[in-house]
């Protein structure tokens, strides 16, 4: 008797062989963000597979924060580089991503509070400007000669200096007129606004941070479980 049931693992393996491909694509450029998937049957027949194993391999893509896919229009890129690692640094994340970004010191200067300093940078990708940083931080961690390999997760690291526990708020609010100059926008324009606070064991603050984040290339995404 004809057994017509596909194996598990070779269902599997199309699936996987499928993720991979359209993953490589999308983190190659050659799928950009914004760009649109071929349709299920055009995948399924490129691939030799069922439209279950596209829809499957679809869902895993999203997974990875990858697509979107909008239910009777498709699926589209929403890659636009690589996650950013708050654990090492945004400056060393985008470096490691590929990103064309630089970062710009805008300032050190003595803090109202005793004890802390304001530092200011602003990042720019493809020479435009993309996010307005300003960093609460204990004056002691600083440096005679400034931030340790410019970065302040390098310098509170250097200074012993590390967060425990914290919180991070995260908002849309229009840029005033000084913000929009920096950031070469018009003011009014929304920006993300994430405000991160940091603390040590003893409650004492490592670092507060409130930036500024073009909405085009920055989001925030938040995994859970039961």
């Amino acid at each position: 008797m004809y057994n017509s049931v596909v194996p598990e693992q070779v269902r599997h393996s199309k699936r996987s062989r499928l993720v991979s491909d359209l993953a490589a694509h999308i983190r190659s450029g050659r799928l950009s963000r914004g760009d649109r998937l071929p349709g299920e049957n055009q995948l399924a027949a490129r691939y030799s597979v069922s439209r279950g194993t596209v829809r499957s391999a679809l869902a895993e893509l999203q997974k990875q924060d990858l697509i979107t896919t909008e239910t009777g229009v498709g699926s589209f890129v929403t890659f636009d580089g690589a996650p950013l690692d708050q654990e090492i640094g945004w400056a060393r994340a985008l470096a490691d991503s590929g990103a064309d970004a630089t970062v710009e010191l805008l300032g050190i200067d003595l803090a109202e509070a005793d004890g802390l300093v304001v530092v200011r940078r602003r990042r720019s990708a493809a020479g435009r400007p993309v996010s307005l940083e300003t960093a609460l931080i204990p004056a002691s961690a600083v440096p005679a000669t400034g931030l340790v390999d410019d970065s302040i997760t390098a310098t509170l690291a250097a200074a012993g200096l590390r967060g425990v526990e914290g919180e991070q708020t995260i908002s849309v609010v229009p840029l005033d007129a000084a913000d929009a100059a920096l950031l070469d926008r018009a003011p009014g324009t929304p920006f993300l606004q994430a405000v991160r606070v940091t603390r040590a064991a003893d409650g004492a603050l490592v670092e507060q941070v409130t930036s500024l984040l073009d909405p085009e290339r920055f989001r925030f995404h938040l995994r859970f479980s039961s």
